[in-house]
């Protein structure tokens, strides 16, 4: 009797400790092409945004695809509708990622590309400001040109962020690319901790552990393997140790739970780099990538947004596997 009262407890707990999907929603699809979002809770209200054009960037056939970016809010998580529109004269406002500054206002990180005709012509990043969500000011330019800030993470009044750039000089656009770890007090002055020597590193999100450490996930966008790296460091976050994901991961971003555990992800080649493209969750050590879940996903999809709300966590994404791009919201408990 006790041994089955044990094995019972212990099949409940495993089935406890296990991930599943809750739900997942399509929320957005007005525009031709939705994607690259990011999702927030503020003020007791959900907050998304993301860009709206035509297609991924711009194509020989639509040379001048600008991207907008559009945000969305809801009371519950299922209702949403439309506050604002963020524009800027022949700029392509990409990849917006959202979040709180130490004044508590709503912020939004985004790169601004240059397209003629469809040739890249350059970038810079932007970021807009909001108290309401509703109200935003004009995207203002940061950083340098040829800079791509990716995300925004705030840590006891600071603004902390990594952003891609080409090294001056070097005409190989692998052997050009760097990463840098910056911060900001106010999200408009940055001022450089230190690079990220890691080749081939593109995309990266940070956050911060329960401890204070900070955790990089990091895209590789060249390399034998194209296989992300994880980093980890200590305040004042200049000396870092990396390990392999052992998987590629585009669009990649992760969250620390209250208790320390960290999840994250992005896009993943089923078939083998650049194959079978799909959105997955795994959960993240300064060692470790385990994949755990694939959400209906395919095509042009990814790049998500991640909250802890109420012991579950939502989580924003796009995918194509429905015919459109569109904007999804899915609900996971852990």
């Amino acid at each position: 009797m006790r041994l089955a009262i044990l094995l019972f407890a212990l099949a409940a707990n495993t089935f406890a400790q296990t991930p599943r999907i809750v739900s997942v929603k399509k929320i957005w699809d007005q525009a031709n092409h939705q994607a690259f979002g990011d999702i927030i809770r503020f003020k007791g209200k959900w907050f998304a945004t993301f860009r709206e054009g035509y297609s991924h960037v711009a194509r020989k056939e639509h040379p001048d695809d600008d991207g907008t970016l559009r945000v969305i809010t809801s009371d519950d998580g299922d209702t949403w509708r439309s506050t604002a529109l963020l524009t800027e004269t022949g700029i392509d406002l990409r990849d917006p990622h959202l979040s709180v500054t130490a004044d508590g206002r709503l912020m939004i990180v985004a790169g601004g590309s240059i397209y003629r005709n469809a040739v890249f012509m350059g970038r810079r990043p932007r970021v807009a400001f909001s108290k309401d969500g509703t109200t935003w000011t004009k995207p203002a330019e940061v950083l340098e040109e040829g800079h791509w800030l990716w995300r925004v993470t705030w840590h006891d009044g600071w603004a902390y962020g990594v952003s891609k750039y080409p090294e001056k000089g070097i005409a190989d656009e692998k052997e050009a690319r760097r990463t840098v770890l910056v911060r900001s007090r106010d999200g408009l002055k940055w001022e450089k901790i230190t690079n990220l020597n890691v080749p081939g590193s593109d995309e990266t999100a940070v956050r911060f552990l329960p401890d204070g450490r900070m955790m990089a996930l990091i895209r590789c966008s060249w390399g034998k393997d194209n296989f992300a790296n994880i980093g980890i460091a200590s305040a004042p976050y200049t000396d870092w140790k990396f390990a392999s994901a052992g998987a590629f991961i585009g669009g990649p971003n992760l969250i620390a739970l209250p208790d320390g555990r960290v999840y994250g992800g992005g896009r993943y080649f089923k078939g083998g780099y650049g194959k079978d493209p799909v959105t997955v969750l795994a959960k993240i050590t300064p060692t470790s990538y385990e994949r755990l879940i694939e959400f209906p996903s395919g095509g042009d999809n990814s790049y998500p947004g991640y909250v802890w709300h109420d012991g579950l966590l939502w989580m924003l994404y796009y995918s194509s596997h429905e015919g459109k791009t569109s904007i999804y919201l899915a609900k996971v408990k852990l």
